[in-house]
């Protein structure tokens, strides 16, 4: 499976998550990139964050943020 570009989008929307803070969420406000609203929403449908708009991570959530975090570290870093 390649990542295709709703993935990449949803990717972008997790990394917009502070990980040092359960307490900190994200707002996508409704006139944000259509790309990032939508993926947002995908996002929550999935149950990875609290809100259709943003809110906070879930527990799978922040998995998967964490995940993505450590994946781009690991193909950024020379």
């Amino acid at each position: 499976m390649k990542f295709d570009t709703d993935l990449l989008q949803e990717i972008n929307v997790l990394k917009m998550f502070d990980l040092s803070s359960s307490q900190l969420g994200i707002k996508v406000h409704h006139d944000a990139a259509p790309e990032a609203v939508h993926a947002t929403q995908r996002l929550f449908d999935k149950g990875l964050i609290t809100q259709n708009d943003g809110g906070y991570l879930t527990g799978l959530g922040r998995d998967a943020a964490e995940h993505t975090s450590n994946l781009l570290t690991i193909l950024t870093t020379a």
